[in-house]
């Protein structure tokens, strides 16, 4: 008998209007977020999260006061063993803003005592914001706990053919209900600042490979289609086009605008209120209609088989300690922030 942990990361989220200021704090004293080093970092991450709560406040009551995020994960969790199908595997879930955190859950870990442990982020584009904080997190809190089993890490999949197909599927419904009306999509992904990327990051040109991949599989060659960018927060410049400008833009040129969350897998604020309410309303003013917003990711079948799928690769023999699912190289030298490159 192997007994496998698998562990799933992902952003976490208040889980009641006293929790959105705390959760905010963790999120802004990541090193990660703001490069500041101690004590500036906490310092800054205190007044951002006290002048953010009240409008954060605003959009947690549009959906009920707080996240869905950890209820949308623990279905995914609960999928993903039943997927894999082995009774000796057991899936654990560690947030990395909010309850449960890597040290609770690497303590979880630690009393379940595995003989293998796979990380796998439900990030499918790797980023040192999301995936890569994670991991480094994960690192400090195992070692606390004594978590010592052999590790592999599943670092990136933007184009995994679980995800793609099932992005594929749910675009095709949503095509299915424009009908005949123009329409563009519009592959909307979280925003980084430009700097972060041009330090190596390899996060945007990987969700233009999702993007890509997705339209190839969905077979419509003539599909009107664009990559943007939305959540963008800040002084800094950030990449882009943005989500909003693309909806106005198909408003002028007379079209609807499909949005597909592309790097969301699970529905949290920026689906529900950006994407569902509040551009939903933009577009509306900007002519841009129909407005059709294709659901994420969450409990798919074909993304919870392509999880699956990986977490059995990445238990096969001789798999390096950091992989993608395929156990190659997923990007360029160019991206070299990406830990794929490092199993090479």
């Amino acid at each position: 008998m192997t007994r496998t942990a698998v562990v799933l990361f992902n952003l976490g989220g208040p889980d009641s209007p006293e929790a959105i200021r705390p959760f905010l704090n963790n999120l802004f004293n990541d090193p990660a977020i703001i490069g500041l080093p101690w004590p500036l970092r906490p310092i800054l991450a205190s007044v951002i999260s006290n002048k953010r709560q009240k409008e954060a406040r605003e959009i947690y009551t549009r959906i009920g006061g707080r996240s869905p995020l950890l209820e949308e994960t623990c279905a995914q969790a609960r999928a993903l063993e039943t997927a894999v199908g082995d009774d000796d595997t057991r899936v654990f879930i560690a947030m990395r803003y909010w309850h449960p955190m890597s040290e609770d859950t690497a303590f979880e870990v630690a009393q379940f005592k595995p003989d293998r442990v796979v990380l796998l982020p439900l990030y499918p584009q790797f980023s040192t914001t999301t995936t890569g904080s994670s991991l480094k997190e994960w690192a400090r809190a195992a070692k606390k706990m004594g978590v010592t089993a052999p590790t592999t890490t599943v670092c990136c999949y933007p184009m995994q053919a679980g995800v793609v197909e099932a992005h594929a599927r749910l675009l095709k419904n949503a095509l299915d209900d424009a009908g005949d009306q123009p329409v563009r999509v519009l592959f909307s992904a979280h925003g980084l600042p430009e700097k972060i990327v041009k330090a190596g990051d390899p996060y945007q040109w990987q969700v233009e490979q999702t993007a890509a991949a997705v339209v190839e599989r969905s077979d419509l060659p003539d599909l009107d289609w664009q990559v943007c960018y939305q959540s963008r927060v800040g002084p800094l410049a950030w990449i882009g086009p943005s989500t909003d400008d693309e909806i106005r833009r198909a408003g002028s040129d007379g079209k609807g605008a499909v949005v597909i969350p592309v790097a969301f897998v699970s529905e949290h604020s920026e689906t529900l209120v950006e994407l569902d309410i509040e551009y939903a309303e933009m577009a509306a003013k900007a002519g841009c209609a129909p407005y059709i917003r294709v659901p994420a990711l969450s409990v798919n079948n074909a993304f919870i088989e392509g999880l699956a799928g990986m977490v059995r690769d990445a238990l096969e023999p001789g798999r390096p300690a950091l992989c993608a699912n395929t156990g190659d190289r997923v990007c360029s030298a160019t991206w070299g922030k990406c830990p794929c490159r490092e199993a090479a």
